[in-house]
């Protein structure tokens, strides 16, 4: 899976940092080996055609996102047929994305990456609002709690996890109490919020073809 995931930061051509701790290391794939998997080092990649850019903007983002086809198709086609209704499609699913629970404990600190994130979630070791919740696509509000529970603290996972948090820098429309290892969701996420490595209007392009 490690290598899998190396591999397609290679293809795309950007770091999207699927692997945690080990993308900000001198062990990272990308780094070592800057070119597409099976190409030789010094072959001159081929210019893309247009439908190809839009089809790798397109993965950038789902798997930026930790998603899979369908899913991320899903929330790109909703925003599309309310198109006429939305000012800006792109702050929009964006504000979706990052809204995801298993994105907010990434981004929260919790965790290294957000396919770890999406495994703690689904393995219920998250509260919000005091309530229960292993449903990784939920969306946050402004206002939710997200606390982890006392009795997964003590799990292998997150026993460093206060000391993590001690060096963490949660985005500005979150939240972190590290002595109660909770977050909060102060406002809805904006474009500003997010970095991620792909032109959106190509996406959306993509989609309406």
């Amino acid at each position: 899976m490690k290598n899998n995931k190396c591999k397609i930061c290679r293809r795309l051509g950007v770091k999207l940092f699927l692997k945690g701790e080990r993308c900000l290391s001198v062990k990272c794939s990308i780094i070592r080996k800057p070119y597409p998997p099976g190409q030789k080092k010094k072959r001159r990649a081929r210019a893309l055609s247009e439908y190809g850019q839009e089809l790798r903007e397109k993965q950038k983002m789902k798997n930026w996102y930790n998603l899979g086809e369908r899913q991320f198709k899903n929330y790109v086609s909703k925003i599309l047929k309310s198109r006429g209704k939305v000012k800006d499609p792109s702050s929009l699913l964006i504000k979706v994305l990052e809204s995801r629970l298993d994105n907010v404990v990434f981004k929260l600190g919790f965790s290294s990456s957000r396919s770890l994130a999406r495994q703690m979630v689904s393995h219920g070791h998250f509260l919000v609002n005091n309530k229960s919740l292993n449903i990784p696509s939920y969306l946050v509000k402004k206002g939710d709690k997200i606390t982890l529970k006392p009795e997964s603290a003590k799990k292998k996972v997150f026993q460093s996890i206060s000391a993590v948090l001690k060096k963490y820098t949660a985005p500005a429309w979150l939240e972190i109490n590290v002595d109660k290892l909770e977050g909060k969701v102060l406002r809805d996420p904006g474009p500003e919020d997010s970095t991620p490595p792909a032109e959106i209007s190509s996406i959306f392009e993509f989609y309406s073809k």
